[in-house]
């Protein structure tokens, strides 16, 4: 309960330090943005918060505007450096996560927290009674900015595995490791570490024992 109150706290205490600095990037990129590929300077995508509570999540859009049309041959979505739907400031964002700036938002909202699980789309979401044991723990705190997962793996890591990572992170939350996930998230943006899905990245036991190192931390 204490760790809750304090989280809470420190979250709304961060935000507010971020806000000025949050605005002044929105400043800069919107017009870049537009410009680049006329359209929406934000994406205000629906996703799962505590409870199953839906809200709109605010990014900056990285995407072009047609982005949900250009798939592959065999209907599926690209999830690499080379992704013809992202603009090419779109590419920069990304991998100086500058385009979740705006999340800072959600988090004085209360909608998020600046650490937890991921964010996870609406899309086939028939309620939060009806999820398996394993979906609802990650949905029983606020989703965050950055978390266990985003921080050891970023994008380099399969759908399954990004869910264990987000259960083992409310089943281990506490102080320390928040305070390891901040500082792990800064190193990987700053060395822009796995940034996109490899072939290596993915493999289960390479994940594993990627965790069981980060637990020792």
């Amino acid at each position: 309960m204490i760790y809750r109150f304090f989280k809470r706290f420190f979250d709304i205490v961060l935000s507010l330090i971020a806000l000025p600095f949050v605005l002044l990037f929105i400043i800069i990129f919107a017009p870049i943005i537009y410009f680049t590929d006329k359209g929406p300077v934000f994406y205000n995508a629906p996703r799962l918060g505590r409870r199953g509570k839906v809200f709109k999540m605010y990014k900056l859009r990285s995407m072009k505007v047609n982005a949900p049309d250009l798939k592959n041959a065999d209907g599926s979505t690209y999830n690499g450096e080379n992704d013809p739907r992202v603009t090419k400031v779109g590419k920069f964002m990304r991998k100086t996560s500058i385009d979740e700036f705006p999340q800072f938002l959600n988090v004085l909202k209360g909608d998020m927290s600046f650490i937890g699980p991921r964010a996870h789309l609406t899309t086939h979401y028939t309620g939060y009674e009806n999820l398996d044991e394993r979906r609802q723990k990650r949905l029983d705190v606020r989703p965050g900015i950055t978390g266990y997962s985003q921080a050891y793996y970023r994008n380099a890591a399969t759908s399954d595995q990004k869910l264990d990572n987000d259960v083992y992170y409310v089943e281990h939350m506490s102080l320390w490791l928040d305070i390891k996930i901040l500082f792990k998230t800064v190193f990987s943006v700053l060395k822009r570490e796995n940034i996109y899905v490899t072939a290596a990245s993915t493999e289960p036991a390479a994940v594993e024992a990627e965790k069981v190192e980060a637990g020792k931390k």
